[in-house]
């Protein structure tokens, strides 16, 4: 059998709904995703933070969203979430907000800030239905020249 090559950039869309099952449909899908194109290594960091983006969307907007893998270079990827909530949340708004050791929630985006190489949010105008929200973006990278840091 002949196997294929695909060179970044490639690109691959899941649209999710509002479903509870989402964030694991979401890394399942990641971990294929890495896999077939030979990015296994990002495997534990992405799915990090791609369940940290998708559960964002799930608890705080009210329809479907979507979660696209964008491969950035040999051993980058970038994932991006769009859900219909306009809101930014900290750390991807300007505002300086840590939730303290006692919050019950809002720590997980925080989290995304330690393990991602870069992260970013988009308000998406209102234009037609379905259109609007946000994006919130992030991208990890690997390799043997990446040095892991620990959370404290």
């Amino acid at each position: 059998m002949a196997t294929a090559t695909v060179t970044p950039p490639w690109a691959y869309t899941l649209q999710l709904p509002q479903d509870p099952r989402a964030p694991g449909v979401a890394r399942a899908t990641l971990r294929t995703v890495l896999r077939v194109h030979d990015m296994a290594q990002l495997a534990e960091t992405a799915e990090l933070l791609a369940s940290e983006l998708v559960t964002n969307a799930y608890l705080h907007s009210e329809g479907a969203f979507s979660l696209r893998l964008r491969g950035a270079g040999r051993r980058r990827i970038r994932l991006s979430v769009w859900d219909t909530n306009p809101h930014i949340p900290a750390p991807f708004s300007r505002r300086a907000e840590t939730p303290s050791a006692m919050a019950e929630s809002g720590r997980g985006l925080h989290l995304v800030t330690r393990w991602a190489e870069s992260w970013g949010a988009h308000p998406m105008g209102s234009g037609l239905p379905g259109q609007g929200g946000k994006l919130l973006w992030v991208e990890c990278a690997g390799g043997p020249e990446r040095q892991w840091d620990v959370l404290p």
